[in-house]
């Protein structure tokens, strides 16, 4: 047995075949069931010419058909790509070429945004169509899903795999277009899949270790963020390692009331989120008068990806007192840096999240010296031991990236960070976004923080703007809550007593509504963006 995902997944099927693996709104699959379906689809891509390295994109909301189609694609040695559902024709036509993809196994709504590019990708020549309420019959030819399986074999055929396999997971990050991480395997397992312990740091020594954690009963963990994203991806996949049983949100647009539903029916105990995007709407449905769930499966809420503000992590407490929350911070390029237990009487002034830091996770300084505890110094967050190979296609950005410290190869992509005087690491923001004003360094998610604990806010997210005196201004782009009218001044007075003066906003931009990836991240572009044509208030 190897260190791949394929293997992994098939070690727990020959161990729990009839154990419930999968929940996807009322589609459900046994270990064996999701293996077999998973063979199925490998062999029919297989027949029309997919083989190992060939990049199969996978367009769709979550389904359990997205969960078999990345199964089906590792088995082959294949490798799966997302493809946010979110992108226009020229985004698409971006990332199918950058890709390389030669198949795609999309949802039948995406069809005419597919019809539109794919006469320009001459190496795409497989379509594979999953049924949804869409009714559209606009899209290109295609294999209807169910019957490309219906016609294939269900035996476990397959040759033998390497760690050396690749995963690839396209991220774009706050800005730019979308890159395509690569990874081997081996690597990404060790980082993001449990093959090294997230509490203990201790690492597996062999992948069968894995498996060896199954526990009896198994546990119920829901993956809420799309699985387009790397935060849902590797939750699911790091349940299914073990054995557990995964739910998924398949809703198309966030809905706290469905997902709580959910928790009640399929007896949840840990749900994952990312960062206040969720976490707020699922507090606010949670408090709302007449709202009744059962949530007594409920052990744990995780959030990873973005941020989660104190005042939210409160909120959950008051509402649901036994409830663990864990903080985890991480990145496509590096896998997991470190995770924390909210504790209210250890919250930093800051109102960012600080965390232990994991094996192989340290911050650098400017000449790539490790920072040492307590300085003071912004660095930017590392990480060593297993880390990608780079960017698709992408030498120069990943000769920037993926730098020596030492001697050691380590990933460093651009997130600043603090390492405090216990040796905790507090997560600044991505520098990228880092507005300079006067000469200050001033990190938006500080910021934010600040400003999401106003009565009045229910969202907002902080730029910088051009300023002929101090180069840029922080500039607010807030979402009022419902019947509320925040001004400039209120929100000033409120920021002052939790933040130093120069990073208090001067100027307010409100908006219906603040827009955000789908996986809960700011869309610093779309804020700015926002901020240059409507600036108010100051």
């Amino acid at each position: 047995m190897e260190w791949n995902i394929a293997d992994l997944f098939e070690k727990v099927v020959d161990l729990a075949p009839d154990r419930e693996a999968l929940v996807c709104g009322d589609a459900r699959r046994t270990y064996a069931g999701l293996e077999e379906r998973a063979n199925r689809l490998a062999h029919h891509l297989a027949s029309a010419g997919v083989g190992s390295g060939d990049h199969v994109g996978i367009y769709a909301f979550n389904c359990a058909e997205f969960v078999e189609s990345m199964l089906a694609a590792y088995k082959l040695r294949a490798v799966p790509i997302n493809v946010n559902y979110r992108y226009v024709e020229d985004e698409l036509r971006y990332l199918f070429d950058n890709a390389d993809l030669v198949s795609v196994i999309y949802h039948r709504r995406f069809g005419p945004r597919i019809a539109a590019v794919k006469d320009e990708m001459p190496k795409l020549r497989h379509l594979i169509r999953v049924e949804d309420d869409s009714g559209d019959e606009s899209g290109p030819d295609s294999v209807a899903y169910e019957e490309a399986l219906a016609s294939s074999s269900a035996k476990r055929d397959f040759g033998p795999r390497s760690p050396d396999d690749l995963y690839i997971l396209y991220t774009g990050g706050t800005t730019g277009m979308p890159k395509g991480v690569m990874w081997r395997q081996q690597d990404v397992l060790f980082t993001l899949g449990g093959g090294i312990d997230f509490v203990t740091g201790v690492p597996c020594q062999r992948p069968e270790d894995l498996s060896a954690k199954m526990s009896d009963p198994p546990m119920t963990m829901m993956a809420t963020a799309p699985l387009m994203h790397g935060a849902a991806q590797w939750g699911t996949f790091g349940g299914l390692f073990v054995g557990n049983r995964v739910a998924l949100y398949c809703g198309r647009s966030f809905d706290p009331d469905a997902i709580w539903s959910l928790v009640e029916r399929d007896k949840v105990q840990t749900i994952s989120i990312t960062g206040d995007a969720m976490a707020r709407p699922l507090v606010e449905a949670l408090a709302a008068p007449g709202a009744s769930y059962d949530l007594s499966s409920l052990l744990v809420v995780a959030s990873t990806a973005a941020v989660f503000s104190p005042v939210l992590k409160q909120q959950f407490k008051e509402l649901l007192p036994n409830l663990v929350i864990v903080d985890s911070v991480g990145s496509t390029e590096t896998g997991f840096h470190g995770s924390s237990v909210y504790d209210p009487a250890t919250v930093g002034s800051r109102g960012l999240v600080s965390v232990a830091p994991s094996r192989d996770t340290l911050v650098v300084d400017e000449a790539g010296r490790p920072v040492a505890p307590g300085s003071g110094v912004v660095g930017r967050l590392a990480r060593g031991g297993n880390v990608p190979i780079g960017y698709y296609k992408d030498p120069v950005k990943s000769a920037e990236t993926f730098i020596e410290v030492d001697g050691k190869r380590f990933a460093v992509p651009g997130d600043l960070a603090l390492v405090e005087d216990d040796g905790s690491i507090t997560l600044l923001g991505r520098g990228s976004v880092c507005i300079n004003s006067g000469g200050e360094k001033i990190f938006p998610e500080e910021v934010e923080s600040a400003l999401k604990a106003h009565a009045d806010v229910f969202d907002a997210v902080v730029v910088g703007v051009p300023d002929e005196r101090w180069g840029e201004r922080v500039t607010a782009v807030v979402q009022a809550r419902e019947g509320r009218t925040p001004t400039l001044e209120a929100l000033s007075t409120h920021c002052r007593a939790k933040i130093a003066s120069y990073k208090v906003p001067r100027s307010l931009v409100l908006i219906d509504r603040i827009e955000r990836s789908p996986s809960g991240k700011p869309d610093y572009p779309w804020a700015k963006a926002q901020a240059m044509e409507r600036k108010t208030g100051g």
